[in-house]
């Protein structure tokens, strides 16, 4: 599982004799460029008035004769951010592959010292290099990693921990691998089997739980949407358990993980094409397994991190559920089923309950669902993670951090809020059931569509007993990345971001 090798150098004239075949500069062409480089820019743009607007290749006295142009646009307006350096980043690395480049250097320039947005900044030129060079698992496997991923080694002019840059960039990777795999490459064994060879001989505990007969006494709610699968025993759900103990945990990580392999919508079927690119709701399990493996790869001291994945396969068949049914959840809270489609907030609530039961056995607890969950959130937060946080999470300002993180790492969320209507909108209407678990009608049409499934998964689980006004208050952040989880938004086509690996890593384990 190969990624480009990453080399930091302190500045331009120390990379010299390192057999770069191409320097890759970065920056604000309208302000200075470097000495280094200078001339050679302002020749070319003699002849070509795209130089410093658009990506282009050079060819000028550079390592490997070849300069490319990566221009960000201005970086000190107001609504400028760091993501425009790995934009930047990503061009070059594509123009690099092209021209047969197998060894960059990226050069970062221009970046305004003051300003804590681009702290960063050679980090996330790194990420955003990697992000595009990034070929699907299928492709790998059916062409050969050395053929399609021809760019083994690329070199960093700065002052960064190089073996931060890769953890990070490890994590991401076997994010994308388990979001974008086709749903029989990544059905839920292979899933499982997946994570069982990338956390091998690491510091992170696999367990895989596919026992048909405990998964239906453990988590009630995951194996009804698994009914209609059982039929197929390739596509036989699990729950994959990741377990990190740091050696002296001062706080506890708890993290449930959404991996719908297919989403069929079950019953409520997905019509219209809407169903295509559903492999991908498994991005909230791939991204915490992702998250844990760059925990394996950094061993942090103080953290401690525990996840539950679900993986399961919401088909349609005979016995498929079905709305009205009510079903009890792990937690014992009796559910009634609002829609088939809305399937994934059923598997949280059995992870989630199952975490909350072990929170008091760990320090400082704090627990996130993570998922590709509503169309509502893609629609209301565009290309950012939706964080909704409970109480107690409020106070501890968990999702101030993680907003804080995701902003100078490059994967930017904002914060929506639980309010008394969405606890309302799942209320029981009659005394059969507790909690309703959806609506009949899309989310995305549905006002507050990704902030009511929090306070769903909140009572369901059993959260809701763990608010501020309990004895044993238990911090709570739902993590939504239905608008953030693939490039463009294309669920289809587009290329898994990894979300939100960068934020959590971070937030929690870069100091």
């Amino acid at each position: 599982m190969a990624y480009p090798k990453l080399t930091v150098v302190n500045d331009y004239s120390a990379a010299a004799g390192g057999g770069y075949d191409a320097v890759i500069l970065i920056g604000d062409y309208q302000q200075y460029i470097p000495d280094d480089f200078s001339s050679h820019v302002e020749r070319a743009r003699q002849f070509d008035r795209r130089v410093g607007e658009q990506a282009l290749l050079l060819t000028c006295e550079v390592a490997g004769g070849r300069l490319i142009t990566a221009p960000t646009g201005p970086l000190t307006r107001d609504y400028d951010d760091v993501r425009q350096i790995a934009d930047a980043a990503a061009a070059g690395a594509r123009i690099a592959a092209d021209a047969g480049c197998s060894k960059p250097l990226l050069v970062v320039f221009g970046v305004p010292e003051e300003d804590p947005r681009y702290g960063q900044a050679e980090a996330v030129a790194y990420w955003g290099f990697c992000q595009a060079l990034y070929q699907p698992l299928e492709a790998r496997e059916a062409l050969g990693e050395d053929k399609i991923e021809t760019v083994t080694e690329v070199g960093l002019v700065g002052v960064v921990n190089e073996d931060w840059l890769q953890a990070v960039e490890a994590g991401k990777r076997v994010a994308r691998d388990l979001c974008g795999t086709e749903p029989e490459r990544m059905a839920a064994p292979r899933f499982a089997e997946y994570c069982q060879q990338a956390f091998a001989q690491s510091p992170v505990r696999v367990t895989v739980i596919d026992d048909i007969q405990q998964l239906q006494h453990e988590y009630p709610l995951l194996m009804a949407v698994a009914r209609a699968s059982l039929g197929v025993e390739r596509h036989w759900p699990c729950v994959v358990r990741l377990e990190y103990k740091a050696p002296a945990a001062e706080q506890t990580l708890m993290m449930a993980g959404k991996g719908i392999v297919y989403d069929t919508g079950g019953v409520d079927l997905k019509v219209g094409g809407h169903m295509a690119g559903m492999s991908r709701d498994k991005g909230g399990a791939a991204g915490v397994a992702g998250f844990l493996k760059t925990v394996a790869e950094m061993r942090p001291e103080t953290v401690n991190v525990v996840a539950e994945l679900g993986i399961v396969r919401n088909s349609v068949g005979a016995d498929a559920f079905v709305a009205d049914e009510i079903i009890a959840g792990h937690s014992g809270v009796r559910v009634r089923i609002g829609n088939t489609d809305a399937e994934g907030r059923l598997l949280l609530a059995d992870l989630l309950s199952h975490l909350r039961a072990e929170a008091a056995d760990y320090p400082q607890p704090q627990l996130f669902s993570v998922a590709t969950l509503t169309g509502h959130a893609a629609l209301a937060k565009g290309p950012y993670t939706a964080l909704i946080p409970n109480g107690p999470a409020r106070v501890d300002k968990i999702t101030d951090r993680l907003w804080e993180a995701g902003e100078v790492y490059g994967d930017p969320t904002e914060i929506s809020w639980s309010r008394r209507e969405d606890f309302s909108f799942v209320r029981p209407r009659t005394k059969s059931d507790d909690v309703l678990s959806s609506n009949n009608g899309p989310s995305a049409t549905t006002r507050r569509g990704h902030q009511f499934p929090m306070a769903f998964l909140s009572i369901a689980a059993g959260l809701d007993q763990h608010g501020t006004d309990s004895e044993q208050p238990l911090p709570y952040v739902h993590v939504d990345i239905a608008g953030s989880g693939v490039e463009g938004g294309d669920w289809q086509h587009g290329k898994p971001t990894a979300t939100p690996v960068t934020c959590f890593a971070g937030c929690y384990l870069h100091r």
